[in-house]
This record gives C-alpha cells, sequence and structure tokens, in this order.
C-alpha cells in the first residue's frame, strides 16, 4: 500500500474542493437545509463532485463515503471519508473558518488524513506511523499539564435540544476549569488546532465519520490522544470523541463524566 500516493491524490483532491468552495463564497444562489440548523449549499455538492472526480481518475474501485452523496461501494478495504464542506454555516455566513476534510482507510484503520482550510491556505496531512505536518512542516500538540492552563474547543451537535442540559452542564463545566473555551463550528478544524497545539482539548458529541476521520489520526500522528468520553477507543462515527494532548486527558475526561452522572 503506497500510503504516500493515497496522500498526494488525497491533497490533491481537497486543494480541488477548497478551489471550488472559495468560487462560492459570496456567491451562492441558494442554502438548503437538511435539518433545522442543518445547511447544505451548491458548494458544498459542487466542492464533493470534484473531490470524489480527482479520487476516482486514479482509484477507480475504491470505495467512497460523502457526506452529501453518501456510499459509493467499491473495494472496502479501501475507503475514502469525505467532507466536503466542513463548516457549511460559517462558509453561508462568510465566516472565513471551515474546511476540506479528507481521509483513507485502508481495513478500517484510517492510514492517511488531509485537512485544508481553503481560505487561511493551512493544510494539516498525517500519514500513520509518519507523524503530522502542518504546510509540510512538522506539529506536535501543546505541553500543557493541566486544564487550568489549557484553552479548549468544543461544538454542539445539530440535536443539541433534545440534549441540552448536559450540553450546557459539560460546557460549564470546562469553562469554569479552563482558560476558556471557544467554538468554531468546524471539528476538522477544532481536532487540527488541538494538533498543532493551538487549543489543548476538544470535546463534542454526534459527530459524523466525515467530521472526524481525518483530524482524529491528525491529533494521534501529533502526539495527542483521542478516546470517548470515558476513555475508552474512539471508532469514526462514535458518539462521543475527546482529543487532547495527552496530559489533561484523564482531567478533562472527570470533567465530562461528572456531569454524566447528573
Amino acid at each position: 500500500m503506497d500510503l504516500e500516493n493515497i496522500k498526494r491524490v488525497g491533497v490533491a483532491a481537497a486543494l480541488s474542493g477548497g478551489a471550488v468552495l472559495r468560487s462560492y463564497l459570496g456567491n451562492l444562489s441558494a442554502i438548503e437545509k437538511k435539518g433545522a440548523i442543518d445547511l447544505v449549499t451548491e458548494a458544498d455538492i459542487g466542492s464533493e463532485k470534484t473531490i470524489i472526480q480527482t479520487i476516482r481518475q486514479h482509484f477507480p474501485d475504491h470505495a467512497i463515503l460523502a457526506e452529501e452523496s453518501g456510499t459509493d461501494p467499491g473495494m472496502p478495504e479501501y475507503r475514502w471519508i469525505i467532507d466536503p464542506l466542513d463548516g457549511t454555516t460559517n462558509f453561508a455566513h462568510q465566516l472565513p473558518i471551515f474546511a476540506v476534510s479528507i481521509a483513507f482507510s485502508y481495513r478500517d484503520e484510517i492510514s492517511v488524513g488531509i485537512v485544508v482550510n481553503p481560505i487561511s491556505g493551512e493544510l494539516f496531512t498525517a500519514v500513520r506511523g509518519q507523524g503530522a505536518l502542518l504546510n509540510g512542516r512538522p506539529i506536535h500538540v501543546s505541553d500543557s499539564l493541566s486544564v487550568s492552563e489549557s484553552l479548549l474547543v468544543t461544538g454542539f451537535p445539530y440535536n443539541f435540544g433534545d440534549i441540552l442540559e448536559s450540553v450546557v452542564e459539560r460546557f460549564r463545566s470546562c469553562l469554569t476549569a479552563s482558560r476558556g473555551v471557544r467554538r468554531l463550528g468546524a471539528a476538522a478544524l477544532d481536532l487540527c488546532f488541538v494538533a498543532c497545539g493551538r487549543f489543548d482539548g476538544f470535546w463534542e458529541e454526534n459527530l459524523k465519520p466525515w467530521d472526524t476521520a481525518a483530524g482524529m489520526l491528525i491529533v494521534t500522528e501529533a502526539g495527542g490522544r483521542v478516546t470517548d468520553f470515558k476513555g475508552g477507543k474512539y471508532g469514526v462515527g462514535d458518539r462521543e470523541i475527546l482529543a487532547t494532548n495527552g496530559c489533561i486527558h484523564r482531567e478533562l475526561m472527570s470533567l465530562l463524566e461528572l456531569k454524566e452522572k447528573l
């Protein structure tokens, strides 16, 4: 398995998708709803089409799981997981915090992760066992030793109204224990910002596989830790994700666990 070639194709696909997003930014003709606050635009669809076309030119037999078009059958041991626009609400409001996220899975193990912000030009990449990079330079998680020294980031799921009490209690607990909590609205970037040390920890619930597949590998290859809220193994698409620099993981787990018991 030539993972470097996989990475090259994935990066090309991500950059092509990002170019589509730039062309639509501020020029949307319509914004549709998949849910009450879950948006989709022609930019999402156009980016995804371009990404898939790029991958199919090189790997016509690989399976694909993409946010807008769903599953495209292929050889199941080779699977691409695509979010053509992570942060659609930000994009629709012309807030430049959004990304293209592409992961490659071999035999159900995420092996390559790629996240690009087409506005800032920041390209995060990771190949399993080879570390994580930002624009070709190695990155590493922070060395903060306690939550009190940490800047955290989280997100609110689309169905937050159904679990509002637990979401707010977790937020309150982490906010009061830390230097602050941010909410950027793009989980793939949240994870990458943990990987490069801008944030020390991230948690969220009810994310989809395409939200986390690339970012989780980038975090772990940068020296971080990714689990569920209880410290169990995180699988792409699981209900809970907790990603940290490793040093504050247990402390942050205890804060989140405390709120679950209320």
